[in-house]
Order: C-alpha cells, then sequence, then structure tokens
C-alpha cells in the first residue's frame, strides 16, 4: 500500500512538473503578461484611460427609460467585446430593449460569476445641468470627471465590467469558472430585462455568484478622511400598495361627513403617526465594527461593541432620515388619485404608499398593522407589487471577501463591510434562485456627489474609473483561477 501510494505521488508531482514546464515555455513564447500574467504585471493607467474613454463614449448613448432604447448600448458593449473575441449575443425584451449576455469560459471547475448592469438610465432635466455638460455629453473635464447620466447609475459599473473582461481575454487567463457579463433593460421601472433572462435564460447562464450595483465607496460616511465601501448582501423587501378610500359623492360646496378624501387624509395621518422601533441587522454591526477600528478613543470602543451600545447606536440612526431607512420597515407616501374638478367630491380616491420591509418582516403582517391603525372599513388596500426582501450569506464566503478585501487594496484609510440596501435592484430576482448578489460600484465619492444618481450634474472622476476596474479584475482572478474558491 505505502509503495504503491508514494509511486502514486511521484507520478501525480511529475505531471504537475511537465505542466509547469510547457506553462513556462508558452510564457517565454507570448508577450509579456499574458498566460501567467498577474494584477499587478497589468498597465493600469493604460487600461484606466481606455475604460474612462470606454464610459465617455458609452455615456453618449441616450437610453433614457422609459422609452429606453437599450439595444442601442447593448450593440455598442458588444462591438467592444468581439473585437477582443469574446463571444455575445443580444435578446431583447421588447423592441429596442436589448439585453447583452456574453461570456468568457473556463474550465467548469467553480460555478460562474456573473457580471450584472443596467444600460438604461433616469431622465434628467439638461437645463439644470451646465451647459458644457449635458446629460449625454459625455464630457471628460480639466479636473477628469467625466460627466453624464449614468455615470454613477450604472453605466460606469458596466464600463469597468466590460474592460474587466477585456483584459482577461487579452490576458489569456486561466480560468477555472465562466465569467458572464449580462447588461440589462429596464432595471429603472419595471425589471423586465431580467425577468426575460431569469425566465427563458437562467438554465444556460448558471451563474451562482452576481456582482452588481448596491454600495458605493462614501468619503467621511463614519470619519473624517475615511472612505467605507458598503457592499450590499441583501437588499430590502419591497411592498408597493394602493389604499384605495370610499364614500360618498357630491358638489364640493357643500362638505358632508362620510367623503372618501376625507377618509383618505385620517388614513394618511393615521399612518404618519405609526410608531416604529429599529431592527438593526447583523450586516449592520458588521460594517459599524469596521468602520470603528480606525477610530480612536470612546467612539471606537462604542462602534467596535455596537451591540452593546445598541440604545445609543439606535437612536443615532433613527435621527437621520437615511440611516433610520435601513433600520425600519418604512411606509412613504408616493402619490395620489381620484379626484376629477374642484366642485366635485370623488366616491372613490386613492393613495399610493411605497413600503420597503427589512428581512424577516411579512408583507401581510404589515398590513395587517396599516389596516388596524386605519380602523375604517371603507378603506381598503390593493398589493401592485411585492417582493420579499432576501440576504446573500457573506461570512467566510469567498467572493464577498475578496471584494471586501480588493476595495480597500491600497487604501490605508479605507473599510468594507456588508449592508442591507435600502433599495432594490436586479439582484432580487437573483437571490430567490439561490444566486448569491454582493452590490458594490467600486467608486468613491463625496456625499455631495452621491446626490447626482438620479439628480443633476451626475458625473464620476477619472480616477475612481480607474481604481474600480482594478478592484474588479483583482476581485474575479482571485475567485476565478486560485483553487481555493468556494465549490
Amino acid at each position: 500500500m505505502e509503495s504503491a501510494l508514494g509511486t502514486a505521488i511521484i507520478r501525480h508531482m511529475k505531471i504537475h512538473a511537465y505542466e509547469l514546464f510547457c506553462r513556462v515555455l508558452l510564457g517565454l513564447a507570448m508577450p509579456f503578461g499574458t498566460a501567467l500574467a498577474q494584477p499587478d504585471q497589468v498597465d493600469w493607467d493604460a487600461a484606466g484611460q481606455e475604460t474612462v474613454h470606454l464610459l465617455s463614449e458609452y455615456l453618449q448613448i441616450n437610453t433614457v427609460n422609459p422609452p429606453g432604447n437599450e439595444t442601442l448600448g447593448a450593440e455598442f458593449l458588444k462591438t467592444k467585446l468581439e473585437a477582443e473575441g469574446i463571444a455575445s449575443q443580444i435578446v431583447e425584451s421588447a423592441p429596442g430593449r436589448g439585453n447583452l449576455i456574453a461570456r468568457i469560459s473556463g474550465t467548469g471547475e467553480q460555478p460562474p460569476i456573473c457580471l450584472l448592469s443596467h444600460i438604461d438610465v433616469v431622465p434628467s432635466e439638461a437645463d439644470s445641468w451646465p451647459a458644457d455638460k449635458q446629460p449625454f455629453s459625455g464630457v471628460i473635464d480639466e479636473e477628469g470627471r467625466i460627466w453624464g447620466r449614468g455615470a454613477l447609475d450604472m453605466k460606469g459599473m458596466g464600463a469597468i465590467q466590460v474592460m474587466t473582461m477585456v483584459l482577461l481575454a487579452r490576458q489569456s487567463a486561466s480560468l477555472e469558472r465562466d465569467i458572464v457579463l449580462l447588461a440589462v433593460a429596464d432595471e429603472e421601472v419595471n425589471n423586465t430585462g431580467i425577468q426575460l433572462l431569469v425566465d427563458e435564460y437562467w438554465d444556460e447562464i448558471g451563474c451562482a455568484y452576481v456582482i452588481n450595483e448596491g454600495g458605493l465607496g462614501i468619503n467621511d460616511l463614519f470619519f473624517p478622511d475615511q472612505r467605507a465601501y458598503a457592499i450590499s448582501v441583501g437588499e430590502k423587501g419591497v411592498l408597493w400598495l394602493k389604499m384605495i378610500a370610499t364614500g360618498e359623492p357630491g358638489h364640493g360646496s357643500t362638505p358632508r361627513p362620510n367623503e372618501a378624501p376625507t377618509r383618505l387624509l385620517q388614513a394618511l395621518n393615521a399612518i404618519e403617526s405609526r410608531k416604529v422601533e429599529p431592527n438593526i441587522h447583523p450586516s449592520m454591526y458588521e460594517l459599524l465594527r469596521n468602520a470603528g477600528r480606525q477610530a480612536n478613543g470612546l467612539l471606537s470602543f462604542i462602534m467596535g461593541h455596537p451591540k452593546a451600545f445598541r440604545p445609543l447606536i439606535s437612536a443615532s440612526m433613527m435621527s437621520d432620515p437615511v440611516t433610520r431607512a435601513a433600520v425600519t420597515d418604512t411606509v412613504h407616501l408616493t402619490g395620489l388619485g381620484g379626484a376629477n374638478e374642484p366642485n366635485v367630491v370623488p366616491g372613490e380616491v386613492f393613495a399610493l404608499l411605497d413600503c420597503r420591509l427589512l428581512p424577516g418582516t411579512d408583507p401581510a403582517t404589515l398590513i395587517a398593522e396599516l389596516t388596524a391603525l386605519v380602523d375604517d372599513p371603507l378603506i381598503r388596500f390593493e398589493v401592485l407589487s411585492s417582493e420579499p426582501a432576501a440576504v446573500s450569506e457573506w461570512k467566510a464566503d469567498p467572493v464577498y471577501e475578496a471584494l471586501a478585501k480588493n476595495a480597500v487594496h491600497g487604501q490605508p484609510n479605507a473599510v468594507a463591510g456588508p449592508v442591507i440596501s435600502v433599495g432594490f435592484t436586479d439582484s432580487i430576482y437573483l437571490r430567490p434562485l439561490g444566486v448569491r448578489a454582493y452590490g458594490l460600484v467600486p467608486f468613491g465619492v463625496e456625499q455631495e456627489g452621491l446626490m447626482t444618481m438620479h439628480g443633476n450634474g451626475e458625473h464620476v472622476h477619472s480616477a475612481e474609473v480607474q481604481r474600480g476596474l482594478q478592484i474588479l479584475y483583482r476581485t474575479l482572478w482571485e475567485v476565478a483561477t486560485s483553487p481555493s474558491a468556494v465549490k
């Protein structure tokens, strides 16, 4: 037994030594930095500049949703990929609503990873943008900022995903898993692009992981001169409701009891007075601990032990609208309807409510709570849309850990940690399939710059695009070529 085992081990070592010898010879025969290239051997300045110009051109393509016209953007990206020998196809969820699928094949030893972005962008008010930096200009200004609708949400991420694929192809990287790029339509409105891929193509796509939008690197989020990369590992559930009030119609000149508008107003006031308790998810505790390691004194101790100081931290988070939304189930009035003319009391009016639910909250439970609060038999709730909250496991996951590690690579004052996103992305349709989805647009932004997303003057700095490219490429190199990656 021992002799046979020893012989087998020696034979195994000889085979791998021969394979290594052949790979070295191939490396000598090819340009430096191909088959055995490491991330540090990439010319990052040249690759970064190429990505900046790709993004500038991409931003010049008008894909405002509605109507979308995402096929124009998909064709642009397809041309770039095919020039590098990367196979791709465009499938349309509706005429002009193109979705791009591209793939670099690996050995199949590990399950595929998807790089997901959306091509559509939200509308913009051109008159509120600088005259020389319009929404579809793609202008690169003298300070290196790239201007255009979608720079942050999310053509910037799409550009670095495409260039990551291009670099992997150029490096002839030996991959243990397929890398699949998905650039989809209609994320901003109805999510029909990702739903088409899930319904008709997912068996073929077959990704176990998705890297998508979600968090960003926020400067000074917790402390001055600290950048916090918040990596979305889950998203709050979505419950869109129409709250409908009925009553006696009549003439506007004579107010009467039991009118629908009055009932609706009373119901809204009851919901506005709703008492909510904070519920801090474990991911938030981890992000706070990570950020606190770079603080000093008492604050460092408090953030390093957030559960012990839960009342203090909860009070602080409840005092700000953004952090309050992260720790509560929210009910947000977003619209009213049903009126006809000023002098006519309608028999039915409604309010639109956007509810976002933390993991663990059942939509039926919230509807029951609102029904009890309103306490009016002539008020009813109609569910317009409902998607449950979902969270991807992140502890000890090699893809999450690689993303978090590489996000802070070379940045001594940066930290990374998990969060539950208050908004939702296309990932909400993938997590129920068992896909582990992590959201990070790896750009650093000031909090003021963050407000340009869906706002006026959206832009991203060239240096952040170049750094973001490195973060994503290093992450994929680590998890797609490392034998330690999870199977």
